[in-house]
This record gives C-alpha cells, structure tokens and sequence, in this order.
C-alpha cells in the first residue's frame, strides 16, 4: 500500500468496521435503538456529568439546536436529566439517569465482547499489528479532533 491510498483504504476500512459494530450491536435490541449521535451525546454526558448544553455541541461538532432536540428526546425517553445551572439560571446541565447508565454499561460490555470474540478470530500477527496500530489511531483521532477545533 503507497501514500495515495493509504488514506482511502484507511478511512474504508474504519468506516467499515463502526458501521459493522453498529449493525452487530443492534441485532437483539430489546429496547428501541439509539441513533449515532443519541450515543454519542450519552456517552459525552457519562464522561463529563454536569456538561452544559452548548459544551456538548461544541464537542461534539453539532449545531446548538441539534443538541438541544436531542437532549429533549433524550430527556423524554428517559435517559438524560436537565438541570438548571445554579450559576447561570439560562443554563442546563446535563446528566444521565439509572436508566441511560444501565444502557451504556450494557452497550459497552456487548461492544467488548463482540470485538474481542472477533480479534480472537484473527492471526497472532494480526492481532499484534492492531495492538501496534493503536497509538498511531489515537493520534490520528486527535488530529483530527484539533483540526475540527480550528475550522
């Protein structure tokens, strides 16, 4: 594999694989499936309990308004609770419920199990190579996360 298409089969091969998670992880629902973006903003609200509103918009490279329906589906389904900021009474803050917590821990540990029955499936080597290309990946994200920053 060269320079040229370093790029094109890297970015295939990952998209390949999240939207192929995506499918496995759903197959089972007993629950109505979350959206991409419903994970996302959950699991942004997991990490940083308290996250106000726009925050979560800009860290997630949505619109205001985007995030502000989600957060009001995700407060009437039940997953998310808004709170008034004592500091700023204009402002909400965001945190998840029982609920929601269950459903992420639940995702996350499918999500392992899945990944990890399927990196058991692969060559030594193979799987050596993944463990090496992780840090690379991890670099790649933040790029990537930086560059979105400064656009």
């Amino acid at each position: 594999m060269d320079e040229q298409t370093l790029p094109e089969e890297l970015a295939d091969a990952l998209v390949g694989v999240q939207r192929l998670l995506r499918r496995r992880l759903r197959a089972g629902l007993t629950v109505p499936r979350l959206r991409g973006a419903e994970v996302e903003l959950l699991r942004l609200v997991g990490s940083r309990p308290g996250i106000g509103v726009s925050d979560a918009a800009k860290e997630l490279f949505l619109a205001g308004n985007s995030v502000s329906t989600l957060v009001n589906q995700l407060v009437k389904e039940g997953h998310l609770i808004r709170e008034t900021d004592p500091a700023d009474r204009r402002a909400a803050r965001l945190l998840l419920t029982d609920k929601a917590e269950t459903r992420l821990r639940d995702w996350k540990q499918r999500r392992i199990a899945l990944v990890a029955r399927q990196v058991a499936r692969l060559a030594p080597a193979d799987q050596e190579a993944l463990r090496a290309a992780l840090p690379a990946l991890r670099a790649l994200a933040v790029n990537l996360h930086e560059e979105a920053e400064e656009s």
